[in-house]
This record gives structure tokens, sequence and C-alpha cells, in this order.
């Protein structure tokens, strides 16, 4: 009878917090505004420097009780114009519909007209990568990181693979054990005279990492035909969060509160793997941009980005992507 009491208050106290969360939690999806599709991964900006993403399904949940100044939330995704929203106040169990408008590219053209047959060779950029966990990034949800590719000795090349260095702290046993799966996004940027200018919108590449990722993570791109401009492609990663047992990107905490002298500090978390960055490449084609803060700006990863930062403090400028390439004979 005991047990029984026990579950049961138990029981109450769940279904109580549950009550009191999802009354200050609104769940928003995010649709085109043509077909009507889920926008997936939207990217949920709430205009202080913090943020989130949809998942596959262009569906987040909002909660007023975490983010209580936040009034307004700025929805974005590539090819697509960003939108503005307030906060919806009616707390009913469907989903709050924010419809984002398809934007037309002026780069659809380097995507449709690039020859997609005819006789090639594979070749290949080395990656480049180390074990030092001290001198890698960590991943969070407001930082992407952009690298450079040219066409392999200018001549028609399409990105079969890339090749991503990480680090999954496998070899420091106190802090890499431990089971995890984390997604991660590509996407894809015009060489702007030497910066990331504006977004390519090809097809969303998003996959999953694990702890058995640790060196060199081979994503193969070969059926999304992506091809290097004249002038040149910036290829970006970022983290979109944890995956569950499926494979799906899941509701986790990417900040975590610090009581400071200023009051409650949100911190973003990080995310295993790292990413190792290297020292000693003579050319400079890594940048880097917090993409909820200073409107997204992208900034070449030198000292005038953050003097304090320790990978550039020892000479880690660049992370290491490398490429395979079919290059076209002409």
């Amino acid at each position: 009878m005991y047990l029984i009491v026990y579950a049961m208050k138990r029981y109450t106290l769940v279904l109580f917090f549950l009550i009191i969360y999802w009354g200050h939690a609104q769940e928003i999806k995010v649709i085109d505004s043509k077909d009507r599709s889920p926008v997936s991964f939207a990217t949920i900006s709430f205009g202080d420097g913090l943020g989130t993403f949809a998942d596959e399904e262009g569906l987040f949940v909002f909660s007023s009780q975490k983010y209580p100044d936040i009034d307004t939330l700025y929805i974005s995704a590539l090819g697509y114009s960003e939108k503005a929203i307030s906060i919806p106040k009616d707390n009913t169990p469907e989903p709050h519909i924010v419809a984002l408008a398809p934007e037309v590219s002026q780069l659809g053209e380097v995507i449709v007209s690039a020859p997609k047959q005819g006789k090639f060779k594979l070749r290949k950029q080395k990656p480049q990568t180390h074990k030092d966990i001290f001198a890698c990034w960590l991943p969070t949800v407001e930082s992407e990181i952009a690298v450079l590719f040219h066409r392999y000795e200018g001549q028609v090349s399409q990105i079969s693979k890339l090749y991503l260095p990480v680090n999954a702290e496998s070899e420091y046993k106190t802090k890499g054990k431990g089971k995890f799966a984390t997604i991660f996004r590509v996407q894809f940027y015009e060489n702007n005279n030497g910066s990331p200018g504006a977004g390519i919108p090809y097809e969303n590449v998003v996959f999953a990492m694990d702890e058995k990722a640790d060196k060199v993570f081979e994503l193969d791109l070969l059926s999304n035909s992506i091809f290097i401009p004249e002038s040149g492609l910036f290829v970006s990663i970022q983290v979109l969060g944890y995956a569950d047992k499926d494979g799906k990107l899941v509701e986790t905490k990417k900040y975590r509160e610090i009581k400071t002298a200023r009051g409650i500090q949100k911190i973003s978390t990080s995310f295993r793997p790292l990413l190792p960055f290297i020292k000693g490449e003579a050319t400079q084609r890594t940048f880097v941009r917090r993409i909820f803060f200073n409107n997204k700006k992208w900034q070449v990863f030198d000292r005038n980005y953050n003097p304090n930062s320790k990978l550039l403090q020892t000479g880690h400028r660049n992370y290491g992507m490398g490429a395979e390439f079919k290059v076209y004979e002409d």
C-alpha cells in the first residue's frame, strides 16, 4: 500500500511540473510559405546573443519560463527571408505556424550550370589534424566555422567527400569516456573577395557523429552535386545539438546558468567531438561567426577576432578541413 501511495505521489509531482512547464512553453512550427513543407533545422535567434534550432520537422519549443526577457523571435534559414515574430501567448496544444518566404537566389546558376558528366579524375586535399585537446575548437550552437576551397588546379571540380578532423577525446579517459551522438550541419557560401558571402541554397546536409569518430570523419557529398565556382567556395560546419537513439535532434540544454557579479549569465554548452585547429599554415582560410550575435558577421580567425583566444595565442588559426574532388577534364 505504501509503495502505491508513494508511486502516486511521484506521478502527481511529475505531472505538476509538466503542467507548469507547458504552461510557459509554446511549440512552434516553421514551414515554407509556398508549398507548406517543413523548413528543417531553421535557426531561431532570441535577439540577445542566444538561440536554438528547429528539428527535422521544423518544430521547436520556446519556454518563456527559461527566457522571461524575450518577447520576439527571429527565424531564418538558408534560401529564405528572415522573419520576426512575437512570442505566442495562447499556449494551445497545436503548434503555432510560422511561414518563411523563399528567397530568389542570384546564385542559382552556380548550382544548375555546372557539368555533371564527362571524364574526371579523383583528387584529394588532405585534412590536417592532431590529438591535443587544448588546441581544439569547442563546438557550441552559437558558432559556425567556414573554410575556403578553390577549384583543383583551376579545373572544374565537384566536392565528392569532405574530410572533417575531429577529436572525441578517446585518449583522455577522464574526459572522453562515455557515449554521445551529435548532429552537425554543413552549409555553403560564395567567396566574396576572400570572405564568406551569400549562402548557396543547396539541400540541407545534416549528419551525426559519435564517439567512434575520432580522427577524421568522412562525409559523402557525391549525390549533392556540389560544384566549386571559379571564385571558390566556403564550406561551413555547425553543431545543432545532440541526437536521440533514432538519430533525431532532441531538446537539450543549449546553455548553462552561471552565477556572476552581474547576476545569472547563460553560457553556451559545448558539444563533442572537439574540432582540432592547426598552426603553421601560411594561408589564413578559416572564418568564424556567432550566428545569434553581431548580425551574423563573419570574421577571419585571427587576433582581431579575439586576442584572448588560447587557440590564437598558440598559433592555431585554421581548421584543417580536407576534401576529395571529382576533377573534370577540359
